[in-house]
């Protein structure tokens, strides 16, 4: 069966995707496995209700704003705990992952294509230590994939709750606390301040949500905030330099976040979506986001 295009994932040892259907998605994360649901899987599942039945951890929805992740009888230690935590790694990266009110877990696995993308450039920007701006940074899994590859990082989101997550994942990951700049901050703020400070970057990320509030009251929706985002990190680019803006949840497709690239210029352009696919032989794709890389300049 032919695909769109699709931004295909990278290994992932301690994520997999076990089945999906039935707007539900079954994913082990280390040895813990969760059931939450995932509104794009309109088919059914392909594996016996007996393995659904088996998540450790499975998210109740207590009302359109969010619910909680109950734990089966039996299920793992970690599972059980008043706040669940447990740790996953990619490469030389750690995070803790933490199962949230919102279904999120602090981890989207479908990104660890960006952060591959990121160590096959490294070399790419003719310096020897290119700098990278992660806008919307979350939990900071890019910004440590990038600081242990030899970036220098400035990881900014408007959430205390985030970027202490994020901290303590570079911790966990073993970097110094100095490895990574973490500001707090709206994003298109900081941007229009580093604009005028004259600052440029070699690669920046852009994760917004579509819906957000900064640390000041500031009030991000996408469909107003991303023009005028893009515009300002126009003015931060380096003569070699990538963008990446990927979403989720959002009603546009790749073709709107190409085109919203496309208005650096000259450059390389892809557009399409992130997906995490089904273990086994013929698993499908699950659809995790779409996103749009511009680039400029890169020895690849």
């Amino acid at each position: 069966m032919s695909v769109p295009a699709v931004f295909a994932p990278v290994p992932f040892a301690d994520h997999a995707l076990l089945d999906s259907g039935n707007a539900e998605k079954l994913e082990r994360f280390g040895e813990i496995v969760l059931r939450r649901p995932d509104p794009q899987a309109l088919w059914h599942p392909r594996l016996p209700q007996e393995s659904w039945t088996a998540a450790d951890l499975v998210f109740v929805r207590e009302s359109d704003r969010g619910g909680r992740f109950e734990p089966r009888v039996g299920a793992h230690r970690s599972a059980r705990a008043d706040q669940p935590s447990w740790e996953v790694g990619w490469g030389n990266a750690r995070f803790h992952v933490r199962p949230t009110p919102f279904k999120h877990v602090g981890i989207f696995p479908e990104q660890a294509a960006n952060w591959q993308l990121l160590l096959e450039l490294r070399d790419g920007f003719g310096t020897d230590r290119p700098r990278l701006l992660d806008l919307f940074g979350y939990t900071g899994a890019a910004s440590i994939v990038a600081a242990q590859a030899g970036y220098e990082v400035t990881h900014v989101d408007a959430s205390k709750t985030s970027l202490a997550w994020a901290s303590e994942n570079a911790a966990l990951s073993g970097l110094a606390p100095d490895a990574v700049r973490w500001v707090l901050d709206d994003a298109l703020s900081y941007a229009k301040r580093e604009a005028r400070r004259g600052r440029r970057y070699h690669a920046i990320l852009l994760d917004p949500p579509h819906f957000g509030r900064g640390p000041k009251g500031e009030t991000w929706r996408f469909e107003e905030g991303i023009a005028p985002l893009v515009e300002a990190v126009g003015q931060l680019l380096e003569s070699r330099v990538l963008v990446i803006l990927s979403t989720y949840a959002i009603g546009c497709s790749p073709l709107a976040l190409s085109n919203l690239l496309a208005s650096y210029g000259a450059g390389r352009l892809e557009g399409g979506e992130l997906a995490l696919r089904e273990e086994g032989d013929g698993g499908r794709w699950l659809p995790a986001g779409f996103c749009a890389r511009w680039s400029r300049g890169i020895e690849r």
